[in-house]
């Protein structure tokens, strides 16, 4: 077992997720999730003034109190506070899923964010070319061309983020 001070003072390469006391490896490094985690920053830092958001990428989420997630990628609401690791819901997470990836484990590290207050969790899929988001109910196909937060100018035109992979 190994203490959450600890983990926190110990650098890991990469970085790994923490849970109850236990270290979780997270699935990544294979050209299409590195390339389309850049193709995301790039495209969500155009507009991070616009949006009034920063974007994040591996960033270290405190989901629980025994509990940290890493996540691909999220943006946070500029006025948020800077935190070293996260305690303030990010306004949007997304995890870009990796050959290795199963999804029953997705759906437990997004129950986390959920139950965190992340309200709006996106998983991609670079090989498929599909997306997804989560809610209480599960986790959902997306059948339109674009992603969206609600009641937000965010939005991934995801066509123009897959075409980008190759």
């Amino acid at each position: 077992m190994l203490s959450i001070d600890e983990y926190l003072r110990t650098s890991y390469h990469p970085d790994v997720d923490y849970v109850s006391g236990e270290i979780e490896e997270r699935n990544l490094g294979e050209f299409e999730h590195a390339r389309l985690q850049y193709i995301l920053a790039l495209m969500f830092g155009r507009h991070e003034r616009e949006w009034n958001v920063i974007g994040v990428t591996e960033q270290r989420i405190y989901v629980a109190r025994d509990r940290v997630r890493i996540c691909d990628v999220c943006l946070l609401d500029r006025t948020s506070k800077r935190e070293r690791v996260l305690t303030t819901p990010p306004l949007l997470c997304i995890e870009i899923l990796s050959p290795e990836d199963r999804l029953p484990r997705v759906q437990v590290v997004f129950k986390d964010y959920l139950d965190m207050g992340v309200k709006n969790i996106w998983l991609l899929d670079p090989i498929r070319q599909i997306a997804h988001t989560f809610d209480a109910e599960g986790l959902h196909v997306v059948n339109d061309t674009r992603l969206t937060v609600p009641n937000t100018p965010i939005c991934l035109d995801l066509a123009e983020a897959f075409a980008a992979i190759d």
